[in-house]
């Protein structure tokens, strides 16, 4: 059993929160470094033989360039908010098709008190959404076992910040799951504890919800095409 990260890692991005500048950010790199982005590459390095448990076509990749691990860095042109840096760090576990077509991956997040790991589609274009809900609409069955099974939803909760208020145009508004395809984003995801982000067996945990999110993967890639 291995420990990742640490109540340094958070202290680190505590501070960040605090002083989120260039000049901070450059007097606490090491920091950084040391006790966040060095124990995330090793942790996506780690779960890349439990992934491949799971789907051979998603991948774990701990490249510093190109890979799982989002960067630090903020993409400020186009927002009022100018603060130069992230305040958490993300990893995303991607289909091996990613930049190819619309794909679902697996997420892992870390921040003070609001960790999680999640999976599914985000922010997909309008197309792919009415391509996933037509795909619920004529797979009800399989969708119940995929994103209702009672263990999913006792662990798991749907994402559910940006809805639709009436139905989709063009679906029955009486279908059994019409709430689920008010859905802009299908995600399911839970909270990771502080003291789980920082335990020994944070690997053994986020095995278990790659291969109990899994099936709500596979769906996904049903409905795109992709393979998994």
């Amino acid at each position: 059993m291995t420990q990742y990260f640490s109540d340094a890692s958070f202290k680190f991005l505590r501070g960040l929160a605090r002083h989120n500048d260039k000049t901070w950010f450059a007097e606490h790199k090491q920091q950084y470094e040391d006790h966040v982005r060095q124990p995330f590459l090793r942790l996506i390095t780690d779960l890349q033989p439990d992934l491949s448990q799971v789907s051979t076509h998603f991948q774990a990749d701990p490249r510093t360039v190109g890979g799982s691990l989002f960067r630090i860095y903020r993409d400020s042109r186009f927002s009022h908010d100018k603060a130069p840096y992230k305040t958490w760090q993300g990893a995303r576990l991607f289909h091996e098709r990613r930049k190819q077509v619309p794909a679902p991956s697996y997420y892992i997040h870390l921040a003070p008190g609001e960790s999680f790991v999640g999976a599914g589609i985000w922010h997909p274009e309008p197309d792919v959404q009415r391509r996933l809900r037509q795909f619920i609409l004529d797979n009800p069955g399989s969708w119940k076992a995929a994103a209702h099974a009672p263990a999913t939803r006792k662990r798991y909760e749907f994402e559910s910040s940006e809805k639709l208020v009436r139905p989709p145009r063009g679906f029955p508004a009486d279908f059994e799951f019409i709430d689920d395809l008010k859905h802009r984003n299908w995600v399911l995801w839970r909270s990771l504890d502080d003291e789980v982000m920082t335990g020994p067996r944070l690997r053994q945990t986020l095995a278990k919800d790659l291969a109990a999110l899994g099936p709500f993967v596979d769906y996904l890639c049903a409905a795109l095409d992709l393979e998994f």
